[in-house]
């Protein structure tokens, strides 16, 4: 399912009224539609569509990973000016409204959930900034980022293990492809931290209802080029005498 069409009513009453508008703690520069706890939330929107077994409302909180990765964008402009960005399961845009902030030249958010691609849409206007919001699974797809995207970002996408390894997947086929790839986490199970490269870590607040903890040390990293390997029949390299 690819949509970037006008939400439905429901969708954006669920949005103004299960949330409210505040500050992002690591990064107050960034107002989003939050909720104070998950569960009532999540009973209401299925109360307000009808249906159950509806995803959980991920898209109403600003996960550590998330705050992170935002804060490390709005720090290191040098890291997305100028590029087109992708962000993958974006939730409430955080990231991706980062990025657009700090100068990226195309932002698209992708999820799979579609209140929060309204979210995600309700949030860059808040903030002034244009990011087009695509209700999309990606992951599902064997091709790479679309064309011309150079820069891909996630956050908190590590917490199951066929979650990881799909997003894992679609991060190496982008960096394959010439993509930098920025991830957001504070080491979750699945997060496969032998294929990054730190770059910075931040102690998150205000999270005791989200991960039982009010700070959250988290990490920005990088996914690194992989390393050639070196035929078996090469010699030897002798540190010290390498070409420069």
């Amino acid at each position: 399912m690819i949509s970037s069409a006008q939400p439905e009513p429901v969708t954006l009453e669920i949005i103004r009224t299960g949330t409210r508008l505040s500050s992002v703690p690591l990064v107050p520069e960034i107002r989003l539609h939050q909720a104070d706890e998950p569960m009532g939330l999540w009973q209401r929107t299925e109360l307000a569509t009808g249906r159950t077994g509806l995803d959980p409302p991920f898209w109403a909180f600003a996960w550590a990973g998330g705050q992170a990765l935002a804060r490390y964008l709005l720090d290191h402009p040098e890291a997305v000016r100028g590029r087109r960005a992708i962000d993958i399961a974006s939730g409430s845009g955080l990231v991706a409204i980062a990025a657009a902030k700090a100068g990226a030249t195309a932002v698209t958010a992708y999820d799979i959930d579609p209140l929060a691609a309204a979210a995600i849409a309700a949030n860059a206007g808040i903030n002034s900034v244009a990011v087009r919001a695509v209700c999309a699974d990606v992951l599902n797809e064997e091709s790479p980022p679309p064309p011309g995207t150079d820069l891909v970002l996630v956050a908190d996408a590590f917490y199951e293990r066929d979650l990881a390894n799909r997003v894992m997947r679609f991060l190496e086929r982008g960096r394959a492809h010439g993509a930098a790839v920025l991830v957001g986490d504070f080491g979750r199970a699945y997060l496969p931290r032998k294929r990054l490269a730190p770059l910075a870590a931040y102690d998150v607040p205000g999270l005791i209802a989200l991960e039982g903890t009010d700070i959250k040390r988290t990490t920005v990293w990088a996914l690194p080029e992989r390393q050639r390997a070196v035929p078996d029949d090469s010699p030897p390299q002798i540190p010290g005498t390498e070409d420069g």
